[in-house]
Formats: C-alpha cells, sequence, structure tokens
C-alpha cells in the first residue's frame, strides 16, 4: 500500500463520495487541458496559421518540428505548439484512466467518459491529419471543433461525477422538467454545430493566404445561428424557473443559474464580435465561452439526479 492509498478517507456506507483526495484534482486537469487544446486550435485558426506545418505527422518533409528556412514565419511555431498539446492532452487521458481504475469506486458513470476522452484524442489526432491534408476543408475543421466539444463534455461528465456520492440517482425535478433539459442540451448542440457553419462561411478559416469557405452567406448563417441562440436562451430560462419552482433540493437552480450567466454573456460576445467584424480577441473569448456552456450544461443535467441523502440536506 502506497502513501497515496494510505491517506485516502475509508467509503463508509451506500452514499460514500467517491473519496481519494488526488482523483478530482486528476479529473480537473484533464478537463482543463481539453478547454485549452480548444482555446489553442482556435488561435490557430484565427492567426491562419492551421498550415504552419504544411504536412502530417510531420510538420514539414524530414522534421516533425518547425525548421528555420520554413517560408510560414510565426505560423509554423503556432501550428507546432498546438499539436504539442495534443501530447499534453493524450498524457491527461491516460492519468484519468488510471486515476478513476485506482482510486475511485470504478462506477460505470466515471469510468466511460475518462475511456471516451482517450478514445477521442486518437481520432482527434486523426481528424487533424485529414485537415491539414485537405487543406483546411471547412467541414473537416469543423468536425475537428465539434469532436472537442464532445471531450470537453465526457471531461466534464468525469469531473463532476467525482464529486457526487455514491447511491441511486433519483430525479430532483419532476420528469417533464428532466425532459426539458434534455431538449435544451440537444438545442445547445445544434447551436454549437451552427456556430461552425459560420465561422466556415467567414473569413477565419486557418488558412492566412487561401482561406476556404463553405459557400454560404455569411450574413445569413449567422442570423440563423442568431435564432438559434434566441431559442436556446429561452429554454435556458424556462429551466432555471422550473429549478427554482420544482427541484427538490438547490444544486439544480444553482447549476442552472450558472449555465444562465453564461448563454447571456456568450450572446454579449457574439453579437460584439459580429458588429465589430470579427476581431480575433472576442472570437476567442467566445470559443472559450463555448466550451464552458458545455461544462455548465453537463453540470446542469447531472444535478437534475441525485441520492436521497442530497434531497435530505
Amino acid at each position: 500500500m502506497t502513501a497515496l492509498d494510505q491517506a485516502a478517507p475509508p467509503a463508509t456506507g451506500p452514499h460514500a463520495s467517491v473519496g481519494h483526495p488526488w482523483l478530482r484534482p486528476v479529473l480537473l486537469v484533464n478537463l482543463v487541458v481539453e478547454v485549452l487544446i480548444v482555446v489553442t486550435g482556435g488561435l490557430v485558426r484565427l492567426t491562419g496559421s492551421g498550415l504552419g506545418c504544411p504536412t502530417w505527422p510531420q510538420c514539414v518533409p524530414g522534421s516533425y518540428t518547425p525548421v528555420a528556412h520554413q517560408a510560414q514565419g510565426f505560423h509554423k511555431y503556432i501550428e507546432f505548439g498546438n499539436r504539442t498539446l495534443t501530447g499534453v492532452v493524450s498524457i491527461a487521458a491516460i492519468a484519468a484512466i488510471v486515476a478513476v481504475a485506482r482510486w475511485s469506486d470504478r462506477r460505470r458513470a466515471l469510468t466511460l467518459p475518462t475511456w471516451l476522452v482517450l478514445a477521442g484524442v486518437a481520432v482527434q489526432a486523426v481528424l487533424g491529419g485529414i485537415t491539414v491534408r485537405t487543406g483546411l476543408n471547412p467541414a473537416t475543421v469543423s468536425a475537428h471543433f465539434l469532436v472537442s466539444m464532445g471531450l470537453v463534455a465526457a471531461a466534464a461528465a468525469a469531473y463532476v461525477e467525482s464529486g457526487m456520492p455514491r447511491g441511486p440517482r433519483l430525479l430532483s425535478v419532476p420528469p417533464l422538467v428532466h425532459r426539458a433539459g434534455w431538449l435544451t442540451t440537444a438545442v445547445g448542440a445544434g447551436v454549437l454545430l451552427l456556430g461552425t457553419i459560420v465561422t466556415g462561411s467567414g473569413p477565419h478559416s486557418g488558412d492566412a493566404d487561401e482561406p476556404a469557405r463553405l459557400g454560404f452567406d455569411p450574413r445569413s448563417v449567422s442570423w440563423l445561428h442568431a435564432d438559434m441562440v434566441m431559442l436556446f436562451t429561452g429554454l435556458v430560462v424556462a429551466m432555471w424557473l422550473a429549478t427554482r419552482l420544482r427541484a427538490t433540493h438547490a444544486a439544480p437552480h444553482k447549476a442552472w443559474t450558472g449555465v444562465l450567466h453564461i448563454v447571456l454573456t456568450q450572446a454579449v460576445v457574439g453579437y460584439a464580435q459580429y458588429f465589430t467584424g470579427l476581431p480575433i480577441g472576442i472570437v476567442l473569448i467566445h470559443m472559450f465561452l463555448a466550451s464552458l456552456l458545455v461544462v455548465a450544461l453537463v453540470r446542469a443535467m447531472k444535478s437534475l439526479r441525485s441520492t436521497p441523502v442530497q434531497d435530505a440536506a
């Protein structure tokens, strides 16, 4: 038995929490690096550095790292930095799997999302190669981003679950409210999908010299995206109100309040970037907030089920 094992508090009773003091920090790191690679990927695209390393898996033919005589200038360092972070993400994903196997009760709600993150990292590596070799085709760039959002969701699910007690989970809200939560989440996914279509139709495709486009009118798809955001915001407000009135304890309302705050902030940032001509800094904030929204939605949906211990608290 190691010192770490000795430090773990004993799990007693059916409602004992996951327990080990190192488990949640490891899962938090796993989540943070998934969000970070979304932001650095956005930086690659926004600076036109998507082909800073024009080959894959090598950066240039004959070298896995940038070389001095490359024509891509500073773009090569931005793209290579993002590729390097993929290795960090892989290590964090493996560490999360080991931590769950060693320091938790190995419940499915913990083990499945950590394995999904590792599998998703492998998918992202392949997608990244396809994206480079297809000259940053906007369809593959969109897929790359959406898979990243899925990985953020899986990492968030593992982290949130690690803070929840064991035992049977019962709905903390009426079934209709729970179904409305899933509908809200689905519409949120639609907002992200339309966001990638807006991006693929706008100026920030990832290549500074020959940007690829989906071919849609940027103004039209931007307003379609805005309409979907309005629907999503209305559903979030409905969930906020429903959990306020019908939840059996405070956690669901608190979680949906967090979602509402991010949605409202994101709406302000979204309109700001549209009316100011899509400046890089604001677009990057928009992408970061999109990641936080995914995390908040996962937390909010998890909060709709609780153990009897939570309900009594």
